[in-house]
């Protein structure tokens, strides 16, 4: 059985004591790939060094993450444009918007979401949308963008059934992960209406643990407890949650 893991922060530093300890645990298990999204340019070295360790394992996005969509955003966003002209990454990601943090900020964070949708248009590359509390934002922008080679992962899905089958229509797959435990994360009330060929799998690690860690680190091993509790609302075993997920995240990547 291989898992994938299509959004994880191996990189970040709650892994410092013990990185290579937590990925050995997660292929012990059954994850062999590990997609990481970048966060901004402090982040880039410690990304490269993490594929660097583990190449057939490890994949890398670029991209400018919402919350770091500051007064410096624009050398942030040629950071990023810099790296896609040296070198191949799967995905520009995670881009998006954020309104839980700062809501001051809405302006460029779209201007930044936007250009870096028009980056994946020209790499030909997916992209992974952050959305914190920006649903209607979000989807205003990907009305804007939408075009039959915009397509992605709507990463850590919290959303309702409708806005579900809206991030669909723009050609997402849903990333799903450790809120799907929660008893109130309420996206397990609903997401059987959803076929599995638009569900990928993902830990958000080292946010995110799902129960029965939930409040703990969490680690891209504890996808498993995901793929558990999938299992069980779709009434479909394990093994084949893993197995189109896996060809899901495949297809979305490319790899």
């Amino acid at each position: 059985m291989i898992i994938t893991d299509t959004h994880t922060h191996l990189y970040s530093d709650a892994f410092d004591e013990d990185r290579a300890a937590m990925i050995a645990r997660a292929i012990e298990v059954g994850v062999e790939r590990f997609f990481i999204p970048a966060i901004d340019s402090s982040y880039t070295a410690s990304m490269f060094q993490l594929e660097k360790d583990f190449p057939e394992h490890v994949f890398l996005m670029m991209g400018l993450h919402p919350t770091s969509v500051k007064a410096n955003y624009k050398e942030e966003l040629a950071h990023v444009e810099e790296h896609l002209r040296r070198r191949t990454f799967c995905a520009i990601g995670e881009i998006g918007i954020d309104l839980y943090w700062d809501k001051t900020t809405l302006e460029i964070q779209k201007e930044a979401f936007k250009h870096q949708i028009n980056l994946a248009k020209k790499y030909k590359l997916p992209i992974v949308i952050h959305c914190r509390e920006a649903f209607d934002e979000i989807f205003e922008v990907l009305e804007q963008e939408k075009a039959d080679d915009l397509y992605g992962i709507f990463h850590c899905f919290t959303g309702n059934l409708e806005q579900a089958k809206k991030a669909i229509s723009y050609n997402m797959k849903l990333g799903i992960g450790g809120v799907v435990t929660f008893k109130n994360g309420k996206i397990d009330q609903f997401i059987n209406q959803i076929d599995v060929k638009h569900i990928v799998l993902e830990t958000d690690s080292p946010y995110l643990a799902p129960k029965p860690y939930r409040g703990k680190r969490n680690e891209s091993g504890y996808i498993i407890k995901v793929l558990e509790k999938l299992s069980e609302l779709y009434g479909i075993n394990e093994e084949e949650i893993a197995r189109i997920t896996t060809k899901n995240s495949k297809a979305i990547f490319g790899i």
